[in-house]
């Protein structure tokens, strides 16, 4: 078990969304007196540029990016958990429908496709997690097609249809137990990308708005003065880091673990 990268996860969950109850500064204060403070006992991880806590805009910035996050990979892992088993369950023309639009949006480029969506909306946390789950579900749809196809091809489904037993009774009770481990290992490389994706709009300006704040649109903050005050664009991109690192390794156990099933 991950248990270093879970502890991790769990850490960051309690710091963006129960921290504020524990540190009491605010992070939407400016403070003329405390521009670009370097951390310290007054403030643990500094200041920016208009005088604000740093660790306190963590926190606030953890809530949207994770809730980004979560929200996404839990919207585009269930679109393509729906589309996928539906293919390969029904194939033929159901299947090459499938295809087309799978090939039809891998025709772009998704992080592309994501800066032409939101150049056109408003961006916010309901925009983004809409947007991101539009551009990212064809890779765990893909996955579970591939999967749906050898589980059709088992006897008992065989046999299942030939009873005449309802298709969705079929696809909940004997698909979707044998298609969740794909779909929690889809999830969580769906989470960090969503996050990576999110940072990279935000730093490009083109992500969360300000009053609300992100991890990305905090590292972005700080590019402009990376050479004189480090801190702004470390910490959030650390925070980052340790999300993504974290999730690909609970992935990769998961996928062992898929693996040796599959085996066994």
């Amino acid at each position: 078990m991950p248990r270093f990268s879970i502890f991790i996860l769990v850490g960051i969950f309690c710091f963006s969304f129960f921290g504020n109850y524990f540190y009491s500064l605010s992070a939407y204060e400016l403070h003329a007196d405390a521009i670009l403070l370097a951390p310290g006992s007054e403030h643990i991880l500094g200041t920016d540029r208009l005088g604000r806590d740093l660790l306190a805009r963590l926190m606030e910035g953890g809530k949207v990016s994770l809730l980004i996050g979560i929200g996404s990979a839990l919207i585009a892992s269930f679109i393509g958990l729906i589309f996928g088993s539906i293919a390969g369950y029904f194939r033929g023309y159901v299947d090459k429908g499938f295809v087309v639009i799978v090939d039809l949006f891998l025709t772009f480029p998704t992080f592309f496709l994501l800066l032409a969506l939101v150049s056109y909306l408003n961006a916010s946390v309901v925009v983004l997690i809409l947007i991101i789950s539009i551009t990212g579900w064809m890779t765990t749809a893909r996955l579970i097609r591939s999967e749906s196809f050898k589980i059709t091809s088992q006897p008992y489904i065989k046999i299942l249809k030939i009873a005449k037993v309802s298709k969705i009774k079929i696809l909940l009770k004997y698909f979707a137990p044998l298609l969740a481990p794909i779909y929690f290992v889809s999830f969580t490389f769906g989470v960090g990308g969503a996050i990576l994706a999110e940072s990279g709009l935000s730093f490009l300006g083109l992500g969360i708005v300000a009053p609300q704040m992100s991890w990305g649109s905090i590292l972005s903050s700080g590019k402009d003065v990376v050479e004189v005050a480090w801190w702004v664009s470390f910490f959030p991109g650390l925070m980052i880091f340790l999300v993504t690192f974290s999730l690909i390794n609970i992935s990769n156990y998961l996928q062992q673990q898929t693996n040796k099933r599959e085996i066994s």
